[in-house]
């Protein structure tokens, strides 16, 4: 994907599950009998990853000190027990760019720090409420998790699982960082009408489905989106639909796609189908759209889509490879992606990963990129 810093404006132009902190609630622990130092940290957990992400694309040339760069980053998360059923949880991110700024800077400067999750977590009878920083991952408003760090949003957000396989989620967003702009939380409510808030319904068995409106004052529409889905064990199949309502003179949007996955000996297959019409697909950080690839959401595309993608699992080393095409009707042009993703357990808190694409964004020359990546947890 290309390495850019967008204005909230331009980030809108182009925009137009569950919810929750990044660091899960911790499970209550039995308190030893020790002294009570001891017992106090134990409500404490600690984790994290290092990270060095190399991205270099032929704008110059591949490798050339003009179109690459390599970012560097340690990650940390805390979630400490204040009491039964409420925790505090944060992701601190800091970082440092290692080759000069004749490429853009990997979270828009040389160095620095951030905290991507800050929240309150509380939860009672079912329901969760998380308030402050956190992670959203709902089909089209969430945090799109590609160099250093994914993008977060300041939410309040209200989950409820008390029937069985279930989930209600309601979520009001004021603030918003879009993935790869350093500590730049834009204030959501200074735009537009100011209200920007999602509700939704997911239920997951044999059969799944969600459906959520999205109100978003700030990209000046609303949308229904829906999902369903069935695995046949030998199958799965999919749909997915969404009409987004714009406020205005701008025509409203409707998209449907259809999505088959199968089985074949070591191979995981699947075949994907789009169609947008009359407008973009409002969305808000990422889509979920069926033909959606690495470096293209369908959201942005207006006409038919259609993605092909072949993955296997052999020992510790992961591989998939897929195309997509694209139409741009609103350009009266079209696109493509050619997408391979490598990925290689070293250990099991060392891996590495590679990324090659191949992009025609239909607005020119295609656009070859390399991204590696090596990753420590601990």
């Amino acid at each position: 994907m290309k390495i850019t810093k967008l204005s909230l404006v331009a980030v809108m132009a182009m925009s137009s599950a569950f919810a929750g902190g990044d660091i899960a609630p911790v499970e209550p622990v039995v308190e030893a009998p020790v002294v009570e130092a001891a017992a106090c940290n134990s409500n404490t957990t600690i984790s994290g990853k290092a990270q060095a992400y190399y991205y270099t694309n032929d704008s110059v040339d591949l490798f050339d000190q003009d179109s690459s760069q390599l970012g560097t980053a340690i990650t940390l998360d805390v979630s400490h027990k204040l009491f039964d059923g409420v925790t505090a949880n944060f992701s601190a991110v800091g970082y440092a760019n290692t080759m000069s700024d004749t490429f853009a800077y990997m979270e828009g400067s040389d160095a620095g720090a951030f905290f991507n999750v800050a929240n309150i977590t509380a939860t009672y009878a079912g329901t969760t409420l998380v308030a402050g920083r956190q992670l959203l991952d709902t089909p089209m408003l969430g945090g799109f998790d590609w160099l250093l760090a994914p993008g977060a949003f300041e939410a309040y957000t209200l989950v409820n699982s008390s029937i069985t396989n279930l989930t209600l989620v309601g979520s009001y967003v004021a603030k918003w960082r879009p993935n790869n702009t350093g500590d730049t939380f834009v204030d959501l409510t200074d735009i537009g009408d100011g209200n920007n808030w999602t509700v939704g319904a997911a239920y997951s068995d044999a059969f799944s489905a969600s459906v959520w409106y999205y109100n978003v004052d700030a990209g000046n529409y609303t949308q229904v989106y829906a999902d369903a889905g069935y695995d046949f064990a030998v199958a799965k199949v999919a749909a997915q639909y969404a009409n987004t309502d714009y406020d205005g003179a701008a025509e409203d949007s409707t998209m449907f796609g259809l999505k088959a996955s199968a089985t074949l000996g070591s191979f995981e297959l699947m075949a994907a189908y789009n169609n947008v019409a009359d407008n973009v697909t409002g969305f808000v950080g990422r889509d979920t759209l069926y033909a959606s690839s690495w470096n293209t959401f369908t959201s942005n595309s207006v006409g038919d889509a259609y993605k092909f993608e072949a993955s296997t699992t052999l020992g510790d080393l992961s591989a998939a490879a897929s195309y997509a095409y694209y139409e741009y009707e609103q350009a009266n042009d079209e696109g493509s992606e050619i997408d391979v993703i490598l990925g290689y357990g070293v250990t099991n808190c060392f891996s590495v990963d590679a990324i090659y694409s191949n992009t025609d964004y239909g607005i020119g020359e295609d656009e070859n990129a390399l991204e590696l990546i090596a990753t420590y947890k601990f």
